[in-house]
């Protein structure tokens, strides 16, 4: 077994410098790759906050084009006016007095029939009244025409109240020998007639009375209807 030699040990020991040299490249390499981690979030960060007033700034410039547009198109029609001469002004103004005028109008017309039809049926039923309330004197005097004579002052009388429902547009109907129709008679009977071809008035019992198509009162009537 050889002998130990404490010098030979010492001298074969690595420098402390040598040591140290290799150290601090590993470190500063671990302190390198630190920092560009740090440096890519920081970049990703940056780049995220930035997408958000992108599309912020995206949506005002939307905005702000619409807006613009309907400017413009304002602007259009007022720079459309400005074009036109005095001449042609004055015949867009006069046609547009035209069209109020012509609308105004219509609705004038319009209003003028309402309040002539309304006017005409307010009409219709003050007539309508007067001769409901007369109907039993007109049917007294229809009876006294019939059965008796009349004196000439009476009958005076008489055919200017017909004239005065004349003048109303009141028309009587109902006489003996018409065909019957029971949209305008009011059969009080049926008697068997063996000439009778056809159902007819026989007998007028109370006239009726109409203004145009409307019947104020049907005519009472006796029908004469065939036997068979």
């Amino acid at each position: 077994m050889s002998d130990f030699n404490k010098d030979e040990y010492l001298n074969d020991l690595p420098d402390m410098d040598d040591l140290s040299g290799q150290a601090a490249p590993a470190a500063a390499s671990a302190a390198d790759g630190a920092s560009a981690a740090s440096a890519d979030s920081a970049a990703g960060a940056t780049q995220e906050g930035a997408a958000q007033p992108a599309a912020a700034q995206s949506q005002e410039n939307g905005d702000s084009a619409a807006a613009d547009g309907a400017d413009k198109a304002d602007a259009a029609d007022g720079k459309a006016d400005d074009t036109l001469t005095p001449l042609g002004q004055a015949k867009k103004e006069a046609a547009e007095y035209l069209e109020a005028l012509q609308r105004e109008r219509a609705e004038f017309i319009n209003f003028r029939n309402r309040a002539q039809k309304e006017q005409e049926r307010f009409r219709q039923h003050g007539i309508i009244d007067v001769l409901t309330a007369l109907l039993p004197a007109l049917d007294d005097i229809d009876r006294i025409r019939e059965h008796s004579e009349m004196d000439d002052s009476f009958k005076a009388v008489a055919n200017k109240i017909d004239k005065a429902f004349e003048k109303f547009g009141v028309e009587k109907f109902g006489e003996k020998g018409e065909d019957f129709d029971p949209t305008k008679h009011d059969a009080i009977l049926h008697k068997p007639d063996p000439n009778a071809e056809k159902e007819t008035v026989d007998t007028v019992v109370e006239a009726g009375y109409r203004i145009g198509d409307r019947v104020i009162r049907a005519a009472r009537v006796v029908v004469a209807s065939p036997q068979n």
